[in-house]
């Protein structure tokens, strides 16, 4: 079954890596992708308001059933990366971070490997409520983009039953495109985060 899957990544360092990755994919089956927009248009919804950039964000999900994080250098502190994050979670997306610091730019160098953006984020139970948070300034700290309660029903993810912080990354695979043969493997690994999820 072909999934539609929403990429998300650091736009400005990574977007020819991640092009290619994400085209790779596409072109072996017709796939459809959703989140690579051309950054005028996220530019211009980031002057338009914050919360315009983030109704932007969230419609872009829409019709997805995975999200799949492109993890290059800097990607898991990248705020609006954390947010779509944060969205997949609400929307109950399948989730896995595929590294792409391999992947030659358009100048034909590679990266070095980022921080696993999964484990930037998770969730945490207090007064009887589940909340998301984030790893900022040595600590976890309640996400601040989203500051509403999650109901457990709306959650794949086992639900925490404590105030101590369970990474997204406890539940969701981290691959790496180049030396575990992501042009061929995606596809599996996009599966096999829906199936996780339940999709």
């Amino acid at each position: 079954m072909a999934r539609r899957t929403f990429f998300s990544f650091h736009y400005a360092p990574d977007v020819w890596r991640a092009w290619n990755v994400r085209n790779s994919w596409v072109v072996q089956n017709s796939r459809e992708s959703q989140g690579f927009f051309d950054s005028s248009v996220f530019e211009s919804k980031k002057r338009e308001s914050e919360d315009a950039l983030k109704r932007f964000l969230t419609a872009g999900l829409s019709n997805t059933s995975v999200t799949c994080v492109l993890v290059g250098t800097e990607t898991a502190s990248r705020r609006w990366v954390r947010y779509e994050i944060a969205r997949t979670v609400l929307k109950g997306n399948g989730l896995l971070a595929v590294d792409i610091h391999g992947v030659k730019n358009k100048d034909g160098k590679t990266s070095t490997k980022g921080a696993n953006p999964l484990a930037s984020m998770g969730l945490y139970l207090a007064n009887g409520s589940i909340y998301l948070a984030e790893y900022s300034g040595g600590k976890w700290v309640k996400y601040s983009d989203y500051t509403l309660a999650i109901p457990a029903r709306d959650l794949w993810l086992p639900a925490p039953t404590s105030s101590t912080v369970i990474p997204l990354s406890n539940h969701c695979e981290r691959y790496d495109y180049c030396t575990q043969d992501g042009y061929n493997k995606l596809a599996g690994w996009i599966e096999a985060a829906a199936k996780t999820a339940g999709k």
